[in-house]
């Protein structure tokens, strides 16, 4: 046989040895295995009070790394007192800045802190498949974007929710307080808005329930007033050149006109419905 076929063999003979041994190595682990966990098994049979301070340590476990996965969830969210309050417009997109100049010039709000308030209302608008022009036209009638705004009948922020009524809303935002952040007012605003367009099944509808005049014979146009607003406001996104106020009605005879219906307050909400419309029950079963 030649030096090369030694060789050749001799390579042979070491690779069966070390498969040989590799097999024989585990062979011997999974049967420790087996013979370990038997005697696991039997010891936790034997000794219940050992199973229960595994079973226990084991769900302590479990649940620390829950509260970790639910810290790092909440970390993502900044807390309202810690949330940047304005951005520059120059840095929206290009509709997005057109309707917070159009805005701050209508309502006399500096442009800064409305760019925040246009791009949270076009970023929860899309979360929530609802035209954020529309979220800003609530806005603008209810609040005229005063964060700090509270009607006569306690409805508060931008979007003038009533606070009391939506506690549940709060809970996981820092609270009843947190009515006053403008950005917690407006994505609670938006749910609340969402769930009385689900129950009327329109948004007209919608707008009536959202000012509490659901069941009354007129909501004093405030549905008419938002929709005109979102009109304007779609206008402006779009790039139309739409006035920021509009022009003064003059009179046309010394006769007044018949004065319309008293509207309900701004943002009425469930309770404060006037008794005998049934408003009251009716909203409050479904919020």
């Amino acid at each position: 046989m030649t030096a090369s076929g030694n060789m050749v063999s001799g390579l042979r003979t070491i690779a069966a040895d070390v498969i040989a041994g590799f097999l024989e190595i585990t062979h011997n682990s999974f049967a420790l295995l087996g013979l370990a966990v038997a005697f696991l098994a039997i010891t936790l049979v034997a000794r219940p009070d050992l199973r229960q301070s595994g079973e226990e340590q084991l769900m302590g476990w479990l649940q620390s790394r829950q509260a970790i996965a639910l810290s790092a969830l909440t970390e993502s969210e900044p807390e309202p007192s810690e949330r940047v309050l304005a951005a520059n417009p120059q840095d929206l997109p290009k509709e997005q800045a057109k309707v917070a100049y159009w805005l701050s010039k209508k309502y006399r709000v500096a442009p800064e802190p409305l760019s925040l308030l246009v791009a949270e209302a076009y970023e929860t608008g899309g979360r929530a498949k609802l035209d954020p022009t529309l979220i800003l036209a609530v806005m603008a009638v209810e609040s005229s974007f005063n964060p700090f705004a509270q009607s006569s009948v306690g409805a508060q922020g931008l979007m003038q929710v009533m606070t009391r009524i939506h506690t549940d809303k709060y809970e996981d935002v820092g609270g009843q307080l947190a009515a006053f952040d403008p950005v917690t007012n407006l994505r609670v605003g938006v749910k609340v808005l969402l769930e009385c367009i689900a129950r009327a099944g329109s948004v007209e509808g919608g707008l009536r329930y959202y000012v509490g005049a659901a069941n009354l014979p007129s909501d004093g146009g405030y549905a008419a007033k938002v929709l005109a607003e979102h009109a304007r406001l779609r206008q402006v996104a779009g790039g139309r050149a739409v006035p920021a106020a509009p022009p003064r009605m003059l009179a046309t005879s010394a006769t007044p006109a018949p004065s319309a219906p008293a509207a309900p307050p701004a943002a009425l909400r469930p309770e404060n419905a006037p008794a005998g419309t049934g408003e009251k029950v009716a909203l409050l079963s479904a919020f």
